[in-house]
């Protein structure tokens, strides 16, 4: 995830894009904006939110088809749902299950949507607990190879 106040919005209605956008940049949030699914998708890739905004009902890939895959690509996201009612199909109920969702009905009010992302977008460490067991493996491969190394030139000597 990102660090700071980097915000992404998954949502169709360019008068709300543009409201909540208005409204968190005001507050001094660096606001990505998307209008479809994989459209999001592709700019979470890129920017790495501290917080995801989406609403379920978006062209091209729905909002909770786009939060299993923002999920799969990190499961520490930080996604809010947006929605205008709460009719859970299967697959929604499923989501629901597997991952705790926050779900938020329309219309958000300016101090719900600030304290969302006064909630979500604290500043944390760049490095994962995921990501520091990598790092520990790399620095044993490293030292390894640096030790064999040394074996190496220590016997030819």
């Amino acid at each position: 995830m990102g660090v700071g106040k980097t915000v992404l919005i998954i949502e169709d209605d360019d008068d709300l894009l543009g409201i909540y956008k208005e409204i968190l940049e005001l507050h001094d949030y660096d606001v990505h904006t998307a209008s479809n699914g994989v459209e999001g998708i592709e700019k979470f890739k890129q920017i790495k939110p501290s917080l995801i905004i989406m609403e379920v009902d978006t062209p091209s890939l729905d909002g909770y088809d786009t939060f299993k895959k923002i999920k799969e690509i990190d499961k520490n996201a930080n996604v809010v749902i947006i929605t205008s009612d709460l009719e859970f199909e299967s697959k929604y109920q499923e989501a629901l299950n597997r991952e705790p969702i926050k779900v938020i009905l329309k219309p958000i009010l300016v101090n719900e949507l600030l304290n969302l992302a006064k909630k979500y977008t604290k500043t944390r460490p760049e490095k994962r607990f995921d990501d520091i067991e990598d790092v520990m493996l790399e620095l044993s491969l490293k030292t390894n190879m640096f030790l064999k190394n040394l074996n190496g030139k220590l016997a030819t000597s």
